[in-house]
């Protein structure tokens, strides 16, 4: 049976980084492209980050019925989708294994949809006053920085990550992304990839 390994964390963490680099040294996993509604930021390209979609095109995949899990945030920009749509990105009925991020809420619906046995959780961890700098800076690189935002998914990130919320979910290892050889090693050893 398949596998899905599941990267989350705060904004921040660099779940990105270890996407890429995991990726990078575990040729065997595939990609599970994720689809938004947001705007695409400086250095994304459409079909590699995110799905880059409509809200119009949500509804629809939703009413079609393929929609595995979708989640929508009120921005200072107005609302953000980000979803997974089931479109034949995830076969687990061979020996495939796949690599998505994804949040604490994403990872739960996700587990409905496969089942919790299919996906290994990856979670990433940074102090946050790192993770708050790391964030900023990333901003400043944007066409037209939106540090309110940032503001936002910092102060909503407390309670989507909650200890209780990760007790839930029976996540109980973390990774500390402070040094990304350490961690990516960690990562590798920990879930067998």
């Amino acid at each position: 049976m398949g596998r899905i390994y599941y990267i989350m964390g705060k904004s921040a963490t660099g779940k990105d980084t270890v996407y890429k680099e995991l990726f990078r040294r575990c040729p065997r996993l595939k990609a599970v492209v994720p689809y938004t509604t947001r705007p695409i930021r400086a250095g994304e390209t459409p079909g590699v980050e995110y799905v880059f979609s409509t809200q119009e095109e949500l509804e629809k995949i939703r009413e079609s019925g393929r929609l595995i899990e979708a989640r929508t945030y009120q921005t200072v920009m107005g609302p953000w989708s980000y979803f997974t749509v089931d479109d034949g990105q995830i076969d687990l009925a061979g020996d495939e294994s796949y690599l998505m991020i994804g949040t604490l809420e994403s990872y739960e619906k996700m587990c409905r949809y496969f089942g919790a046995q299919a996906l290994v959780p990856i979670y990433l961890e940074v102090p946050d006053g790192i993770r708050f700098r790391r964030a900023i800076e990333r901003e400043e690189h944007q066409k037209n920085p939106n540090y309110r935002e940032v503001c936002r998914r910092y102060v909503a990130d407390e309670d989507d990550f909650s200890e209780e919320n990760l007790a839930r979910l029976s996540i109980t290892r973390r990774f500390q992304n402070l040094e990304i050889g350490e961690c990516l090693k960690e990562i590798v050893n920990a879930t067998g990839l």
